[in-house]
C-alpha cells in the first residue's frame, strides 16, 4: 500500500501522440513522440503486436509525465503510458471525451 500523499506526487497527464516507429533495437517495443501541451517528448511503449502505428497517430493517451527518465534497449523514454491487460490483450488508457494535451489528470 502506499498513501494518497505517495500517490499525489505522481504527475498524470493527457498526451496526444504525434508519432509512432518501431524500436531499432526490440521486437515488442515501440518509439512514439508525444505532446504534453508545448512540450514533445518521446516515450518507448510495449505496443507491438496490440496497436498498429496508424492506430495510435493522434491518439489521446494518458501518461506518467513526472517518471525518471529511462533507456530501453537503446532509447530514452521520459514517461510511462497507462494500460490494461485483458487477459492477453492490452488497451490503451483514454480520456472519455477530447481534451487539450496537457490537462492533468485529477
Amino acid at each position: 500500500m502506499i498513501s494518497f500523499n505517495e500517490f499525489k506526487k505522481m504527475e498524470l497527464k493527457v498526451a496526444e501522440v504525434v508519432s509512432v516507429e518501431d524500436h531499432p533495437n526490440a521486437d515488442k517495443l515501440i518509439v512514439m513522440k508525444v505532446k504534453l501541451g508545448d512540450e514533445e517528448r518521446q516515450i518507448v511503449a510495449g505496443l507491438k503486436g496490440y496497436y498498429q502505428p496508424e492506430e495510435l497517430q493522434g491518439k489521446k493517451i494518458v501518461v506518467v509525465a513526472n517518471l525518471e527518465p529511462a533507456v530501453l534497449r537503446g532509447e530514452k523514454s521520459e514517461g510511462m503510458l497507462l494500460a490494461a491487460q485483458d487477459g492477453d490483450d492490452i488497451v490503451i488508457v483514454v480520456p472519455e471525451r477530447d481534451v487539450a494535451a496537457g490537462s492533468p489528470i485529477l
